[in-house]
This record gives structure tokens, C-alpha cells and sequence, in this order.
């Protein structure tokens, strides 16, 4: 079995998406995280997901950021591919475009904008599914944009129907994480994979019994979520624990943007950015508009907290 059909275990960072001057996607920056990640060990790949600006992104852009992953990966590891949008039609728009191109896996959200019921919900990821059924289909539990949090039972079910093969749960709640995996259990879905989107709370999601982490500041530091995946998975526990507090410290630099006049998506980005500027990987740090743009002194906060905390960079 090739590496590109394992289980989507372990660490697989969302990449960002860089962008030229101009404003235009630097596909030779977007090569250099790719490869970046590769030689750090990670376990897989997720293309356009919320770190990669997705919902910024026309369709066009999409495609050339998911083939150019695809290209430079050449079939070395799993490529989850995000097919995030509002409504069940302009996800299977994102859904064909993944499947031409060659992607391993889809990650979808519940449809947003729209007020949703379960059975709404549940019709479309079915609908993915159907259209795709030789991709494995990920739930995506993002509450903070979605505005929904992601029914267990609902999950349960349509992973025992075969429709989903996991869920990335990026809801911030250790609570509802850990309800997840005991509902796997008592409904003897052991093939479900549950995946944790929090980058500071990694030790605790796989003593829980998780399975992976999908960390946007793995585009960073990829090598700490790697150390870090293999400390929990050996049970060495004190150890991932200091680990994982370090790389906390680095998450500082999601948080030098200044809230008084950026938001939290401008100040997160934008210091993930700062940092792969600051490394030398991307070219400049720019977002998506209408993401404010980091400050000259905020950039030199973010190099010095990367230089103090990161390691293997």
C-alpha cells in the first residue's frame, strides 16, 4: 500500500496559500511549503481549508493552488482537498475540480450563509458522497464560521452508511472532541478518524483518543507537530506535554496583530505568513483581501518569537 492511500492518521497541516506582490498565487513559494512539510515528516496534506484562505479564493485560484500541491506532492503522501462553500451546488462545483485533479480525500462544512436544519445537513454530505464516492469524505466542525456545531449522532450515522470517513473538529471544545470519540466507540466505528484542529491542546486530544492534528501552525513548525505526534502516540506523555507548552509559546505570533484594528482571521494569518516570510519560504506575507496587513513592528515581534521557539527550521 502506497503512502497516498494510508489512513489519514498523524500530522496533516492545512497549507496556506502564498500569494506574489501583485496579489496573484505564488505557485514557487507554495512548492517550497510543500516540500518543506514532506522532508518534516508530516502524514498528509490538506489543501485549501480555512488556513488557505479557502473562502477568499475563486474558483480558478483553487484549482491552481490544489494541482500545484498535488504536482509538487507527486502521490508521496494523502492530499485531503477542502470543498468548503456555502451551498450543496457550489460544493460539488469544488468536488469535480478535486476529483479532476487527482485528490485523495474531500473535506467539506456543513452549508453556511443559509439557516440549516440536521436534515439539510445530512443531505449534504450525502450529496458529496454520491458525487464522489471513491473519496473519502471528511466532516468539518467549524463552528466559529458555520455557526453550526456538527450533530454527533448525525456523524455516527452517516459514518456506519459509509458516507463519512471522519471528522476534523475545530470546535474548540475538549467536551464535545471527547463525546466524539466515545460515541466512535460505543457504535464500533474504529475506522472513523477523529481529527483535532487545535494546535494548543494536541497532548490533550490523543490522550482523549484522537487520532491526528491538522495545526495551522504546523505550516510553521512542522517538525514540533511531528515530535509531538510521535510523544503521544508512544504514550510518553510528561514529554509531549513540555513539548506542546513550547509550542504554545509560539503560537504568539497568531496573536501579535492588533485587535483594535484587525480581526482575528487577519491576525492569525497574518502572523503564520510573517513567520514563512521571515523563514524565507514565502516570498511576501500577504492575505487575502480584506485581511489587514501586519505592521513593520508586529512583523518583527513575529520573527523574534519564531526565532526563540521554533526549532528545526
Amino acid at each position: 500500500m502506497s503512502k497516498a492511500t494510508t489512513p489519514f492518521h498523524g500530522v496533516i497541516p492545512p497549507v496556506l496559500t502564498p500569494f506574489n506582490s501583485d496579489g496573484t498565487l505564488d505557485t514557487d513559494s507554495l512548492r517550497k511549503q510543500v516540500e518543506r512539510l514532506i522532508e518534516a515528516g508530516v502524514d498528509g496534506l490538506f489543501a485549501l481549508g480555512s488556513s488557505a484562505e479557502v473562502a477568499f479564493l475563486t474558483r480558478e485560484v483553487r484549482r491552481k493552488a490544489l494541482e500545484t500541491i498535488i504536482d509538487q506532492n507527486a502521490g508521496r503522501l494523502p492530499v485531503v482537498a477542502g470543498v468548503i462553500d456555502m451551498t450543496t451546488p457550489r460544493v460539488l462545483q469544488h468536488v469535480e475540480d478535486a476529483k479532476a485533479l487527482g485528490a485523495d480525500a474531500l473535506v467539506a462544512t456543513a452549508p453556511f450563509y443559509v439557516r440549516t436544519h440536521l436534515t439539510e445537513i445530512e443531505d449534504h454530505f450525502r450529496a458529496i458522497h454520491d458525487a464522489a464516492p471513491e473519496l473519502e469524505l471528511f466532516a468539518y466542525n467549524l463552528p466559529v464560521s458555520v455557526h453550526v456545531v456538527l450533530d454527533i449522532p448525525m456523524l455516527m450515522r452517516l459514518a456506519a452508511d459509509g458516507v463519512l470517513k471522519g471528522v476534523k473538529d475545530s470546535g474548540g471544545n475538549d467536551g464535545y472532541t471527547r463525546a466524539l470519540v466515545a460515541a466512535r466507540r460505543d457504535a464500533d466505528l474504529a475506522e472513523f478518524v477523529v481529527l483535532t484542529g487545535s494546535e494548543m491542546t494536541v497532548d490533550m486530544a490523543y490522550l482523549a483518543g484522537c487520532d491526528g492534528v491538522v495545526p495551522g501552525l504546523g505550516n510553521v513548525d512542522p517538525y514540533a507537530y511531528v515530535e509531538l505526534n510521535d510523544l503521544c502516540t508512544d504514550g510518553k506523555w510528561k514529554e509531549a506535554v513540555a513539548l506542546q507548552e513550547r509550542i504554545n509559546k509560539l503560537m504568539a505570533v497568531a496573536f501579535v496583530g492588533d485587535s483594535g484594528r484587525m480581526g482575528g482571521s487577519a491576525a492569525g494569518l497574518g502572523g503564520f505568513k510573517s513567520a514563512l516570510h521571515h523563514l524565507g519560504v514565502f516570498t511576501t506575507p500577504l492575505m487575502s483581501p480584506t485581511h489587514v496587513p501586519l505592521n513593520d513592528e508586529e512583523h518583527a515581534k513575529v520573527a523574534s518569537i519564531v526565532d526563540t521557539y521554533a526549532h528545526g527550521v
